[in-house]
């Protein structure tokens, strides 16, 4: 790992601790709480694949004709996660994106999906990103978490999407959760072993050597230049105060739908 990673990784971590102390997670005890949650967090699920697919097409060839492009090992990671996000097998062997599982958790858990529907029908109907986001009935912290990433995505600048994949957008899901969902499971409930399943699955996938290499590939884009490295930094601890406020927001559907 080179100094400039651990120096970046150093940067960010009083904002990845604070993060991962965040009031929110205490609050989710019921399975009222995990249907509020899921209902924001699925736009969060929704708008990494965008973020992979930006990743994908700059360090990929995805143009005909066809040449090699960027890193050979950089390109395989890169396919092998979208491949897994895109394609991956839920707990039945049915070939599915992370997405599509997801919402079939919310679903089977009896979550609201009307308005990720909404957006995914408007977005292929032509409508543009940001009036599709201001229509839609959500928190306007779960908006602005989604405007940020496409930001980012839209600037076309490659450290900082990399950046925003690699420190930014981590798998932030305590384990608590899937205690909270097995305790309930042995309780006898029964429409929570999607949920189950996806998150498994999520630790199952971040635990193998993706982490290195979304390292690795930070400092091939980043190099020895300082400006790449100080915006990288920059935009990583930006997203992790988005997903703070985007917690925040769900926080605060929790506690009003419990008072």
């Amino acid at each position: 790992m080179s100094t400039q990673t651990e120096q970046l990784q150093a940067a960010i971590q009083p904002a990845r601790e604070r993060l991962l102390a965040h009031s929110m997670y205490a609050q989710i005890e019921r399975i009222e709480d995990f249907q509020l949650f899921m209902e924001q967090h699925i736009f969060a699920v929704w708008d990494f694949m965008s973020l992979l697919k930006a990743l994908q097409r700059e360090l990929t060839c995805v143009e005909v004709p066809w040449s090699p492009k960027g890193s050979p090992t950089t390109r395989r990671f890169i396919n092998e996660i979208v491949l897994g996000e895109e394609s991956d097998q839920d707990k039945d062997g049915k070939v599915l994106s992370h997405f599509e599982m997801y919402l079939e958790a919310m679903q089977q858990i009896g979550a609201q999906t009307m308005p990720i529907h909404q957006l995914t029908e408007w977005l292929s109907y032509g409508k543009k990103l940001d009036e599709a986001l201001y229509q839609l009935e959500i928190n306007e912290e779960t908006r602005e978490f989604v405007r940020f990433t496409f930001e980012v995505i839209d600037s076309g600048q490659l450290h900082k999407i990399a950046a925003l994949f690699t420190f930014g957008r981590e798998d932030l899901i305590p384990d608590m959760f899937i205690e909270i969902l097995r305790e309930m499971q042995g309780q006898g409930q029964s429409n929570i072993d999607k949920l189950l399943y996806y998150l498994e699955r999520h630790i199952e996938v971040d635990g193998d050597d993706h982490g290195p290499i979304s390292l690795k590939m930070m400092e091939e884009i980043c190099g020895s230049d300082a400006t790449k490295w100080q915006e990288a930094q920059e935009v990583s601890i930006l997203a992790l105060e988005k997903r703070f406020q985007l917690w925040n927001g769900i926080e605060a559907n929790i506690q009003s739908a419990k008072n």
